[in-house]
């Protein structure tokens, strides 16, 4: 009889140990699925009214999922506890049309930063304006303000609005934007704070993923550590390095590691913030190779390395508790590799075609 407490006990504990991480993913042609790591298989799906999402966003506290959907300029609200949908709009209208890819929530939940391209319904074809910084109010569901993006910027944040991923500081005064160099921008008028001289890796061949927090945020508020490129002003030879940046004090802090390779899909920061894994990309079509890179983030250096089949486009991901690495999109699967031997060990089948909007893993 004096055993039974720890029989109960331990029999209450299994099935936690046994639940994983959820991973919230994009899905054709209009939902959220809802896959635990633990039971591997789907475990909810999420209609989503305005169409087809192509973005996600976590909240820093992490109950909240933004997704931006494509059929209408949609954006969507999820709570993440009861996946119930708690808010949702459309951006278009009968004469206007609205391209953006990414943006991000103010800490409060109130506002969405994005870049947005207007396009005006005339009588006889349609008028593209330039892209704009713009502010989304998420309770009135409509842009409450645009801004002209600088000159010297336009370029970077051309394409449908497809500017670089924001991150925003703790205290909401800053947006940091990562593309082809890092700019801090003030919330309250968009004017440029700084420009920093690193830029973002290229994506050879792989899906168009939104940098700055959902494939490679460190995953705590107020930091954000990532893999840059960046050149010397003589002869330009591009290396990679790790940068770490401290959103509220805005001091970066950048490591380089050695010559650039041709594409580098982003960085995942395992939860004990000591190791990081990315796939780089050499070469095209018959000759393109790919290769899982690990790294010590206490040492900055690389530890391991191991190749592993090319896909023409995929996503990357980490399980919840950084022991498993993902590739998907583009297709059915998730294949799943181990983080410290970096081989291959199963493929899950989602019965389902996901979109590049990319995942979301919740503890």
């Amino acid at each position: 009889m004096k055993t039974l407490p720890a029989v109960l006990l331990l029999l209450m504990l299994v099935p936690a140990l046994a639940q994983g991480s959820q991973l919230f993913m994009g899905a054709y042609p209009d939902s959220l699925i809802v896959f635990d790591e633990g039971k591997g298989q789907i475990v909810d799906r999420i209609h989503l009214v305005t169409g087809l999402p192509t973005s996600m966003r976590l909240s820093q506290d992490r109950k909240t999922i933004y997704v931006i959907t494509n059929d209408h300029s949609g954006i969507e609200v999820i709570d993440v506890a009861t996946h119930k949908v708690t808010n949702h709009f459309e951006l278009n209208t009968a004469t206007k049309r609205y391209r953006f890819n990414s943006g991000v929530p103010d800490p409060s939940g109130k506002v969405f930063y994005a870049v947005t391209t207007e396009m005006n319904k005339l009588n006889d074809r349609y008028e593209v304006e330039k892209p704009k910084y713009t502010v989304i109010d998420l309770a009135e569901q409509k842009i409450v303000k645009t801004v002209d993006i600088p000159k010297e910027d336009e370029n970077a944040n051309g394409g449908g609005g497809r500017g670089g991923g924001f991150e925003i500081s703790p205290d909401g005064k800053y947006l940091y934007q990562f593309r082809d160099k890092v700019v801090i921008l003030s919330t309250d008028d968009f004017k440029v704070i700084d420009r920093i001289e690193l830029a973002k890796p290229d994506l050879a061949d792989m899906e168009n993923v939104t940098f700055g927090g959902l494939l490679d945020s460190i995953g705590e508020p107020g930091k954000h550590i990532s893999l840059f490129n960046s050149a010397d002003p003589i002869v330009h030879n591009r290396v990679f390095g790790i940068a770490r940046f401290d959103l509220s004090t805005r001091q970066v802090d950048f490591t380089p590691i050695g010559p650039a390779p041709q594409g580098m899909s982003g960085l995942q920061v395992a939860p004990d913030k000591k190791n990081a894994y990315t796939v780089i990309t050499n070469g095209t079509l018959g000759n393109k190779r790919c290769e899982f890179w690990a790294f010590d983030l206490g040492t900055y250096r690389i530890t391991h390395t191991s190749e592993v089949p090319c896909r023409s486009r995929f996503s990357f991901g980490m399980a919840g508790d950084g022991k498993k690495l993902y590739f998907y999109g583009a297709g059915f699967e998730i294949e799943v590799y181990d983080a410290a031997t970096l081989k291959y060990e199963r493929t899950w089948d989602l019965n389902n075609d996901v979109t590049g909007a990319g995942m979301i893993v919740v503890n």
